[in-house]
């Protein structure tokens, strides 16, 4: 059995651009764990972020998926907490009411992903952020 870990770091644009394809660095970090059979779990260390796997082949999936996220929490709405401002607690909350974690099959040495499936970090706050993003491979 063996137990690959590594974080990265991704620079997001804001919710200018909420989406950030983190495939193709998650499935590098399959490939040098060396696990043919086994499983990746994704954990992003932030609670105004989050993951989810998605379509990747019509853009306007993403689009529709923060058009609801923006009516589920918006930003004009009162809340207690607003020390970073009015997009504060609403990315607190479309952080809960969403994912900060994801697990993907490791099959043959590679994620087992579907054809029209990528991953995805979700930038909930307006401004650029740095996330952090733990990637663990288990597996034989």
């Amino acid at each position: 059995m063996r137990v690959h870990q590594e974080t990265i770091t991704v620079e997001t644009p804001g919710r200018a651009r909420p989406f950030t394809d983190i495939t193709r660095r998650v499935a590098e970090i399959v490939s040098r764990a060396g696990v043919a059979t086994g499983v990746t779990t994704v954990f992003v260390q932030h609670t105004s972020a989050s993951l989810v796997i998605q379509e990747n082949a019509d853009p306007r999936v993403l689009v529709d998926l923060e058009a609801w996220a923006e009516r589920a929490a918006p930003e004009d709405a009162r809340y207690e907490h607003d020390d970073e401002g009015p997009d504060d607690m609403p990315a607190h909350i479309r952080s809960a009411i969403t994912k900060t974690s994801e697990s993907v099959p490791v099959m043959a040495g590679r994620l087992a992903l579907g054809t029209w499936q990528a991953l995805y970090l979700w930038e909930h706050r307006r401004a650029p952020h740095s996330r952090r993003v733990v990637v663990t491979v288990v597996g034989a």
